[in-house]
């Protein structure tokens, strides 16, 4: 469904810009905060990478994308395994999606890496990719869905990373709010994002490092290298596509029974977008709204990002607050930066 939006742009400088990864201490009580470094800004004339790293996209979409980034100013550069297929749906083998993604951030030359899609086959480089990759050459890294793993161990590595529209994406919704948001942020324009009211929303105000992404992906990681959840401070975001509501119910008990909700300062749901209904609630933001709720925690229901027309980006493993009220909602992201407010209407 088509929503309806409007910009307003500002000057905005929060004192509160993180620089550096590190754990901070608290005086009280012990917390261990994961705090990540924003990758340099793009300027026009950098080279932008457009690599596969988990299913295969025709070469005709990979083009649109490219064409994309040359209308922003970029230099788009094609991953040379792209556009290979293995195993009926990968984006090559294994060893051929690692050389690309390991060449972009290895390169100098390439300032930002966006993937074409997801699909699946982001947990095959769990523990085959080291996190020194990325924390030795921090770049913006963009892409959702099953590109939460990238995400994820680009947290672990103390880098900021963008949760947001795929190459498919872009070149399918061009011209689209989504595909602007990217380019901005990419260019150092930072949103503040004001959304409307859910009746499943929690009121509430909480600040914390920005973690999840697709929620299946995401509960995979659950206990493994890669378990993100086991810092204090977090604000989560969820979304979903094509799993039964039950499903839905399931990956949240195990965050749930894990501790990861314990953890939790607040938490975020995006899209859930054609997910079958097979359990009689009003919603899924109504089933699962009493789980979030024990904790005393705010809720955001509604947030526009995941696999529907709009894809608002998240800037993942940035310190974030997120302020519910009755009337509306804003999540604003702590970096020193101009920011755009972007405001979502009914």
């Amino acid at each position: 469904m088509k929503q309806l939006f409007k910009f307003a742009l500002v000057a905005w400088a929060l004192l509160m810009g993180m620089t550096s990864c590190q754990k901070e201490e608290s005086t009280d009580t012990p917390k261990n905060i994961l705090v990540c470094q924003s990758p340099a800004f793009l300027k026009e004339g950098d080279t932008v990478a457009l690599i596969s790293p988990s299913y295969y996209t025709p070469m005709e979409n990979v083009e649109k994308a490219a064409t994309i980034i040359r209308e922003w100013g970029y230099v788009p550069v094609i991953g040379k395994n792209v556009g290979k297929i293995h195993a009926g749906n990968y984006a090559g083998t294994m060893e051929e999606r690692m050389e690309d993604l390991i060449w972009a951030f290895e390169d100098p030359s390439v300032k930002a890496i966006i993937c074409n899609r997801g699909g699946y086959g982001s947990i095959q480089f769990v523990d085959k990719v080291p996190l020194s990759l990325f924390a030795q050459n921090p770049k913006w890294f963009v892409g959702f869905s099953d590109i939460t793993t990238f995400h994820t161990m680009l947290s672990h590595a103390g880098v900021m990373s963008l949760l947001g529209p795929s190459g498919n994406f872009l070149g399918s919704h061009n011209p689209s709010l989504s595909n602007t948001l990217v380019h901005n942020i990419l260019s150092g324009t930072i949103p503040m994002y004001e959304i409307p009211a859910h009746p499943q929303n929690i009121v509430g105000t909480a600040s914390g490092t920005l973690v999840g992404g697709n929620l299946i992906t995401f509960t995979q990681l659950d206990g493994s290298s890669l378990d993100i959840t086991g810092n204090d401070d977090i604000i989560l975001f969820l979304e979903e596509i094509g799993e039964l509501w039950e499903n839905i119910d399931r990956q949240v008990n195990i965050l749930m029974l894990s501790g990861v909700l314990s953890r939790c300062k607040g938490v975020i749901l995006g899209e859930f977008t054609d997910c079958e209904k097979n359990l009689d609630y009003e919603s899924i933001e109504a089933m699962l709204r009493p789980y979030f709720e024990q904790y005393g925690i705010p809720l955001m229901c509604g947030f526009p990002e995941g696999h529907d027309d709009v894809n608002m980006p998240l800037v993942m493993g940035a310190q974030v607050t997120m302020d519910v009220r009755p009337t509306g909602a804003t999540l604003s992201f702590h970096m020193n930066r101009e920011q755009e407010i972007v405001v979502r209407s009914e």
